[in-house]
């Protein structure tokens, strides 16, 4: 350690791993001491915390009497098909402890493993309710280098929702962020819309990107350092957390017309969206028609 202060943050990182993460001793150990050589602002990048005794506490969760059986999100806090998935197996596991719980879920990733497991899905959907939301926010090829760095090519992801669609899972995409001057280029959306389309989703949602706190400071550094030249239009069109209501219309307005010549329908709320009806009682669009509802534009917010 190099000083006190060092040796008192290695200690509370230590008791956050044991206490939080239900490491043991000599597992978190080793990861403190790897975090703290790699450095408090790198680790996020370069180290991976598991988990591993997430399904055990899933499965003790949803056995509680107390558990309703509520629609359970998966993958909005970290995506849940990360490489190292395909090691530890926890969203499978996971998703088969849902099963097992008569619980339905929506899923959100940016990994075509996610195919690996159609067949879990599918019978989550038939039983109780299953909607994957695959995030693209563009197929620009450019774009993508520059904002998606380490994920998956968009057209690879596309490719895992026409598999899910084909498997029998209700599965759309999210094109979000929608990230003004990278991807809002007219011929960049209908390039992506299209493709969408033409990869058969069962539905399509956008948003333009949400900058606010630490994700602002990121971002607008991220701009100063690529991209200096945006900088100025950036503070102009985020003076808050959104964009300005008028660059929201245009953009929305451009994406509602693609939709519609693709035939790539907005969903339409419902109220119940965490009882979906049986699917012998829903036509394909009513049951694909509640994934928008939680994805509005700003002013609808």
């Amino acid at each position: 350690m190099r000083n006190d202060e060092d040796r008192d943050r290695f200690d509370r990182l230590y008791d956050d791993l044991v206490r939080v993460l239900g490491l043991s001793p000599a597992e978190a150990l080793l990861n403190a001491a790897t975090q703290f050589e790699l450095g408090f602002d790198d680790h996020f990048s370069s180290v991976i915390l598991v988990k591993i005794n997430l399904v055990d506490v899933l499965r003790r969760e949803l056995d509680k009497p107390a558990w309703v059986r509520e629609q359970v999100a998966v993958g909005t806090a970290t995506d849940p098909y990360q490489p190292i998935e395909g090691h530890y197996k926890l969203t499978r596991r996971s998703l088969e402890a849902l099963f097992t719980g008569r619980t339905p879920i929506g899923l959100v990733t940016k990994g075509p493993m996610v195919v690996r497991d159609a067949d879990l899905l599918a019978d989550l959907g038939r039983q109780y309710g299953c909607t994957v939301y695959m995030s693209v926010p563009t197929v620009d090829e450019d774009a993508w280098r520059s904002l998606e760095p380490g994920t998956a090519h968009p057209l690879q992801r596309l490719r895992a929702v026409r598999q899910l669609r084909d498997a029998g899972v209700n599965a759309g995409v999210l094109m979000a962020p929608v990230v003004p001057g990278f991807t809002t280029q007219p011929a960049k959306l209908e390039a992506t819309i299209k493709a969408i389309a033409d990869h058969g989703a069962a539905f399509m949602g956008a948003n333009l990107m949400y900058l606010k706190g630490g994700t602002k400071d990121h971002f607008m550094g991220f701009l100063a350092r690529e991209f200096p030249h945006m900088v100025d239009a950036y503070n102009g069109l985020y003076a808050g957390a959104y964009a300005s209501n008028e660059y929201v219309k245009v953009v929305r307005g451009m994406i509602d017309t693609l939709q519609q010549r693709y035939d790539l329908r907005r969903r339409k709320p419902r109220n119940d969206q965490s009882r979906p009806r049986e699917p012998d009682q829903a036509s394909e669009e009513e049951k694909a028609a509640p994934e928008q509802a939680a994805f509005r534009w700003p002013e609808d917010q």
